[in-house]
C-alpha cells in the first residue's frame, strides 16, 4: 500500500510527464499551420478564441461546487500577471520564434526554462539548489546542448533572433512557474488555470480586435483543424496538467521532467516535418533520459 504521500507525488509525476508530451505536440502542430500560410498573430488569436470558451465553461462547471470568492479578489491582481507573463507574453514569443527556426530548435531553447526557474528560485524565493537537482540539470541539459548545436549547424534562417524569442519566452514562462506557485495552493490547479488562462484569452482576443484587420483573414479548413488541435490537445488539457503537477512535486521537478519535451518533438519533427537527426541528437537523448531518470528513480 502507497501512503498517501506517494500517491500524491507519483500523480504528480504523472501529470508532469503526460502534460509535458501534450505540450511537446504544440510545436509540430504550429509548423503544419504555418505550412497553411498563416503568422504567429493569427495563430495566437485563434488559439485563444477557441480555448477561452473551454475555460469559461470549466470556470462555470467549478462555481457550482465552491467559488473562492474571497481568495480570488485578493489575488486578481496576481492573477491578472501571471495570465499575462504565463501565457500571453510567452505564447507569442514562442510563436514568433516558430516562425524563424525549426520545431526542434525551439522546443530546446524553450526547455531552457528550468534553468530559469531554479536559478531565479535560488535568488529570490531560497529554493535549495540540491546535489540531486544540480546533477539531473547538468546531464539533461549536456544532452540539450549536443542537440542544440547540431540544429545551429543545420538549419537555414534567421536562427539568432528566433532563439532570442524563445529564450524570452522561457524567461516568461520561468516567472509564472514560480509565481503561481503559491496561489495554485491556495485555489487548486483547476481554479487557478481556468481563470490565468481566461484572463490571458481575453487580454490577447481584446488586443488583436482592436488591432486585426479581420478582413484579411484566410484560413482552409485544414488549418482550423490543426488550430483546434494545438488549442484543445496543446493548450487547454496540458495546462491544467502541469499546474496539477506544480504543488505536487515542486517546480523544480516538474521543469527537469519537462525536458523530455525535446525528446517528443525532434521524434515527431523528423517523422512529420522531416527535420535534420543524426547520432549526436541520439546522444543527447541519452543524456536527457538519464537526467530525468535520476531525478525520478529513488532507491527504496
Amino acid at each position: 500500500m502507497f501512503k498517501f504521500e506517494q500517491k500524491e507525488v507519483l500523480l504528480g509525476f504523472f501529470f508532469a510527464f503526460l502534460g509535458t508530451a501534450l505540450f511537446a505536440l504544440k510545436s509540430i502542430f504550429i509548423k503544419l499551420i504555418y505550412q497553411q500560410g498563416l503568422n504567429a498573430d493569427t495563430v495566437l488569436m485563434l488559439r485563444m478564441a477557441i480555448s477561452l470558451p473551454i475555460y469559461l465553461l470549466i470556470i462555470g462547471f467549478l462555481s457550482q461546487k465552491n467559488i473562492p470568492k474571497t481568495d480570488i479578489k485578493n489575488n486578481f491582481s496576481m492573477i491578472l500577471l501571471l495570465g499575462f507573463i504565463g501565457y500571453a507574453l510567452a505564447s507569442w514569443l514562442d510563436l514568433k520564434g516558430l516562425e524563424n527556426i525549426s520545431a526542434s530548435l525551439e522546443r530546446l531553447t524553450l526547455f531552457t526554462y528550468p534553468i530559469f526557474v531554479v536559478i531565479l528560485g535560488a535568488l529570490f524565493f531560497n529554493t535549495p539548489l540540491t546535489k540531486k537537482i544540480i546533477s539531473s540539470l547538468l546531464l539533461s541539459y549536456l544532452g540539450l546542448w549536443i542537440v542544440f548545436s547540431q540544429e545551429l549547424n543545420t538549419h537555414i534562417g534567421d536562427t539568432t533572433t528566433g532563439v532570442l524569442f524563445v529564450l524570452l519566452s522561457a524567461l516568461s514562462f520561468a516567472c509564472y512557474v514560480l509565481l503561481s506557485k503559491k496561489i495554485i495552493h491556495l485555489l487548486g490547479g483547476l481554479w487557478f488555470t481556468a481563470l490565468a488562462m481566461s484572463v490571458s484569452s481575453v487580454f490577447v482576443l481584446s488586443y488583436y480586435f482592436l488591432v486585426f484587420d479581420f478582413n484579411v483573414l484566410d484560413v482552409s479548413n485544414i488549418a482550423w483543424f490543426w488550430i483546434v488541435m494545438l488549442a484543445v490537445i496543446s493548450t487547454v488539457i496540458p495546462s491544467f496538467m502541469i499546474s496539477e503537477a506544480i504543488p505536487k512535486i515542486g517546480s523544480a521537478q516538474t521543469g527537469i521532467i519537462g525536458t523530455l519535451g525535446p525528446i517528443i518533438t525532434i521524434a515527431l519533427g523528423v517523422w512529420v516535418l522531416d527535420e535534420f537527426f543524426n547520432i549526436y541528437y541520439g546522444a543527447g537523448i541519452i543524456f536527457i533520459i538519464t537526467g530525468v531518470a535520476l531525478l525520478t528513480i529513488k532507491k527504496p
